[in-house]
């Protein structure tokens, strides 16, 4: 029986360090984290590894259930496959588990929460992008990535898969990046 933590932050300018350090404190033997956006389950490889490599008696620990997933059907149905593996999965805060059937209540509920709760950000998101429009201050997003590194390492021979790993973002980033650039180009 081993407990398996998962950590997980949207964007890779975010810190995962106090996710791990609290599933560390709660006796993790194995933790795999990544910087994914938690809207859906696409693109989240660690998570599909867990998934994939849990056993009976084997406990998912997540430090907050938005951890684990943004939609409620995703979260419902993450904890179904776990469930169909014989593990179990526990939310440290709040501290709910499905080991017990009030544990399946709460995490439903708290899934519903979560998912609200994306809608409301991306709702004053929204507002707040058409607020700066409207006086002329938008400017958009923050570039994440530096499209001149990636295309100079990419000029160099470095395949998309290796720049992708060092930067801490996907391939389709890069080959996003690559593609716009030679666009530009022409």
């Amino acid at each position: 029986m081993s407990r398996i933590g998962y950590a997980r932050v949207s964007t890779v300018d975010q810190d995962l360090d106090m996710q791990i350090a609290k599933l560390k404190a709660e006796g993790c033997a194995i933790i795999r984290s990544e910087k994914v956006s938690g809207a859906s389950r696409d693109g989240r490889a660690e998570l599909a590894t867990i998934i994939d490599f849990l056993r009976p008696g084997d406990e998912l620990v997540v430090t907050r259930l938005d951890r684990l997933g943004r939609d409620t059907r995703d979260v419902l149905n993450l904890i179904h496959e776990c469930e169909q593996r014989g593990a179990f999965v526990t939310v440290l805060d709040p501290h709910v588990s499905t080991r017990g059937d009030m544990g399946h209540i709460v995490l439903t509920v708290l899934g519903m929460v979560a998912q609200m709760e994306r809608r409301f950000i991306k709702e004053r998101q929204r507002e707040g992008i058409e607020k700066a429009k409207s006086v002329g201050s938008y400017r958009g997003g923050k570039r994440r990535l530096d499209y001149d590194s990636i295309k100079s390492r990419y000029s160099l021979g470095e395949t998309p898969t290796a720049i992708a790993s060092s930067l801490g973002c996907s391939r389709m980033q890069v080959y996003r990046v690559l593609r716009d650039s030679t666009l530009s180009s022409a």
